[in-house]
């Protein structure tokens, strides 16, 4: 049987934002990105094939972190907003402590 595993509620919280700000700003993410956050923030339960999509996911984009206005509500890079879709930090914490 294949384990599963529910997304906290940071990480709905984060990928709720995402989507906002992709809706406000009509930038970040991709159709694979937005299935993920509407999961996260619905806490549908995960399959572990999906945790270490998430953390390949974070382990490319940490460079995201470096872009102007990452982390800027009011004018959001493209990589802010494609990382809030996945969990945030909030996610890739969650993930880096249940993926080995």
């Amino acid at each position: 049987m294949t384990d599963s595993f529910k997304p906290t509620t940071a990480m709905a919280e984060e990928a709720s934002r995402g989507l906002e700000l992709r809706e406000k700003f009509k930038r970040g993410g991709t159709a694979v990105g937005v299935a993920r956050a509407r999961d996260l923030k619905n806490r549908r339960n995960l399959s572990e094939d999906t945790l270490k999509r998430m953390k390949s996911y974070f382990a490319r984009h940490k460079v995201d972190k470096r872009a102007n206005n990452f982390g800027d509500n009011e004018n959001p890079s493209a990589g802010y907003i494609a990382w809030l879709l996945w969990g945030g930090d909030a996610g890739r914490d969650w993930v880096k402590d249940k993926v080995t």
